[in-house]
């Protein structure tokens, strides 16, 4: 258990006695995804509270479909000093019982500021806070530890297995999408036959942001990964959005097997998708961190540096103070390959990450080891297998390039 958790007693949780909750998340996509479950504890816990959410516009569909609020507003990041002055106001007249900021940027602990004498409760890491989140370390916990921590700080704790919000003791709070069918009552569009799919299929995330194209695999290797799983029986399927399109038709116009519905998902599609895929392989991206969390297992590739200095400063590539170690997709059916550039990742490197996730047909095999083994000189090999750089990480689902603003 954190030292800080252990240097104070939390204040109570008001629990069912309140009856109007804000929970504060803006973004992006994979940070808002991994607050889902922290979002469905509050939901549980406040279960006859009208719980706002306070979001972006990207994530008003996802939110709205939910179960977890009954209002959503999407102008959380106002472009100006009037925009967050009237935002402030209209929190101040709303008269909210308690606030979860479990985005905890400058900007949001900016409003909680500005909220002035009519403070409501609030758990964050503003100080001043009532239910503070009060580890100084906050800062580098892996984020799901400390989305936990801060649920803790805010009186709440996991219960026993079987525990109605999900949050069990001793297992990461992880988000769930198993909401999604029933809330649109399982449409013939979130079936794989409505994009053409039938039998075994695999999802290729092969984006990125524009301005994060380091976090992109090469295409030539996500052609020859196609190629492998077509030969195998299993239709590689490339997913992402509009911005990719021409990714997705390199990968189709070299291996014509392949399928590509860029574009043509929402997230709920995706999400229905990746529920129902034998896995899904791509990068530190939103959309690999939603299918994670919708259950797909998968093979995450995180172009991560790691040196001498930083061997010697943090013993582990998986400290959280890098970003592999604060932002990995956990769970037991995930593999995270990392390397000082994805580049450096071989196609050979996924195609023996993804057997050894042990989800393929026994019948299909790794290709044996290229001739000559290419390494990344600085990298940690934490599990050894041949040699090969694999790390499985402990599931879940983090942003598409998109960081907290100040």
């Amino acid at each position: 258990m954190p030292e800080a958790e252990n240097s104070f007693s939390a204040p109570v949780n008001p629990g069912d006695t309140i009856r109007r909750v804000l929970v504060i998340k803006l973004g992006a996509l994979g940070d808002f995804v991994q607050a889902m479950g922290a979002m469905r504890v509050v939901r549980m816990t406040h279960p006859s509270a009208r719980i706002t959410l306070l979001t972006t516009q990207p994530f008003e569909a996802l939110a709205k479909a939910c179960p977890y609020f009954d209002i959503v507003e999407t102008d959380g990041r106002p472009e100006d000093a009037k925009g967050s002055a009237d935002l402030v106001r209209r929190i101040r007249q709303a008269n909210y019982d308690m606030v979860y900021d479990f985005q905890n940027s400058k900007r949001t602990e900016g409003y909680f500021s500005g909220l002035g004498s009519k403070r409501p409760k609030w758990s964050g890491a503003a100080e001043g806070a009532s239910h503070q989140h009060r580890n100084p370390n906050k800062d580098v916990m892996q984020r799901l530890d400390r989305i936990e921590e801060q649920l803790r700080h805010a009186g709440l704790r996991p219960g026993p297995p079987g525990d109605p919000t999900g949050w069990v003791e001793g297992a990461p709070l992880l988000p769930s999408f198993d909401w999604v069918r029933p809330a649109f009552r399982d449409p013939p569009r979130f079936q794989p036959e409505y994009f053409s799919l039938y039998g075994p299929y695999v999802l290729l995330i092969p984006g990125s942001s524009t301005d994060q194209e380091q976090k992109r695999w090469p295409i030539k290797h996500y052609i020859e990964l196609a190629r492998w799983f077509a030969d195998n029986d299993i239709t590689p399927v490339v997913v992402g959005g509009k911005a990719e399109g021409d990714i997705g038709m390199q990968i189709v116009r070299a291996e014509q097997r392949a399928k590509s519905i860029i574009g043509r998902t929402d997230l709920f599609q995706l999400a229905t998708l990746s529920e129902m895929a034998v896995m899904a392989i791509g990068g530190d991206t939103g959309p690999m961190h939603l299918a994670a969390a919708a259950g797909a297992p998968g093979v995450c590739l995180f172009a991560q540096d790691w040196n001498e200095g930083m061997r010697h400063e943090l013993s582990s590539v998986w400290n959280p103070q890098t970003r592999l170690g604060r932002s990995a997709p956990r769970g037991s059916h995930m593999f995270v390959l990392y390397a000082p550039t994805l580049e450096q990742i071989r196609v050979w490197d996924v195609q023996h990450a993804a057997v050894r996730l042990g989800v393929l047909p026994e019948t299909i095999k790794a290709p044996p080891a290229p001739p000559k083994k290419i390494e990344p000189e600085d990298a940690e090999s934490v599990e050894e297998d041949d040699g090969e750089i694999i790390r499985g990480a402990p599931s879940g689902a983090e942003a598409l390039a998109e960081s907290d603003d100040s």
